[in-house]
């Protein structure tokens, strides 16, 4: 038995597509969205059609922007000489709020992961090597997350770079093992990049 109208029920379904929303939440937030005025649903339509048209990545990093470089790479107060390696975007973010860090970043956009039949040549690898030709870049940072598939993607990665005499670290485990960089907090971040460690 349908006990919603087509339109809410493709609304709900959308909703439940979200991760972390399950159908309880789904249905909430469509409603939520009925009951606002037509203009609010507008600009809420609105931002995530904006989102998925404007933003893109750095030609550079990778790292998500709005321009064909983002401001990171664009700016002359960072250190050149240094490249963090993140797994997302949002864990660029959370590094950056710690205030402790000032050097270059590389999005991988992934991790090696054979069981979802993510290999090396599915993430940004390629991209990051091509940067560190140019003989300026003297140490990677490997900032994936401590769990099987980064602490895998990092170890893949230092295997690649070692042979080219750059210094590769790890972030210190003040992040908790099988944790998201996303939600550890801006003191954890910042001993963790304090204490890395050679691999």
């Amino acid at each position: 038995m349908d006990y919603y109208i087509p339109p809410l029920a493709r609304l709900i379904e959308q909703f439940e597509k979200l991760p972390g929303i399950g159908h309880k939440t789904a249905r909430r937030l469509a409603f939520y969205v009925l009951r606002s005025p037509e203009g609010e649903a507008e600009k809420f339509a609105d931002a995530i059609l904006s989102a998925k048209q404007l933003i893109k990545y750095c030609r550079v990093c990778q790292n998500i922007t709005d321009t064909e470089i983002c401001s990171i790479c664009e700016s002359d107060r960072r250190d050149r000489s240094i490249i963090c390696v993140m797994e997302n975007p949002k864990d660029v973010v959370s590094l950056e709020k710690t205030g402790e860090y000032h050097g270059l970043y590389h999005v991988l956009h992934g991790a090696i992961s054979p069981m979802d039949g993510v290999g090396p040549e599915d993430i940004k690898i390629p991209e990051l090597l091509s940067r560190l030709k140019d003989n300026t870049v003297s140490e990677v940072i490997m900032a994936t997350n401590p769990n099987i598939e980064g602490e895998a993607t990092a170890m893949y990665i230092s295997r690649l770079i070692k042979p080219l005499g750059i210094r590769v670290t790890r972030i210190a485990h003040g992040v908790p093992v099988g944790g998201d960089l996303e939600y550890a907090d801006e003191v954890t971040l910042s001993r963790a990049i304090e204490g890395r460690r050679e691999m």
